[in-house]
């Protein structure tokens, strides 16, 4: 499988996509911020600079241990975890760059978590 470097299709993401979606400075902040604390959470444990990463580097198993963070260490509830800029990212790469549809998919069903009944 070719890698995919992160910094076109991230770059395309911010500057493109979320241009066409007309998302308010806020949001765009709240995505940039959240895509930074994966790239800096994926980083670490594979010991690379973040601008050495790969798309093939965020798979489905990293990104569920970054969303399980977010709500373990983070106190991020169940709903902000389903809204993350994450799964909007993988949508706009697998479309933008068809060739990394495969790791795009695999990111994409991952399952969302359901609230517990009070």
């Amino acid at each position: 499988m070719s890698e995919h470097l992160l910094a076109p299709l991230l770059e395309s993401y911010f500057r493109r996509r979320l241009k066409q979606r007309k998302v308010t400075p806020v949001t765009v902040a709240s995505y940039r911020d959240a895509l930074r604390m994966l790239i800096l959470f994926a980083a670490a444990p594979l010991l690379m600079r973040p601008t050495a990463l790969t798309l093939e580097d965020l798979d489905r198993d990293l990104v569920l241990a970054f969303l399980d963070e977010l709500e373990e260490k983070r106190n991020n509830s169940v709903a902000t975890r389903n809204a993350n800029p994450i799964r909007l990212f993988f949508h706009h790469t697998a479309a933008a760059d068809p060739a990394s549809f495969g790791v795009a998919q695999r990111v994409l069903t991952m399952p969302i978590n359901r609230r517990t009944s009070r």
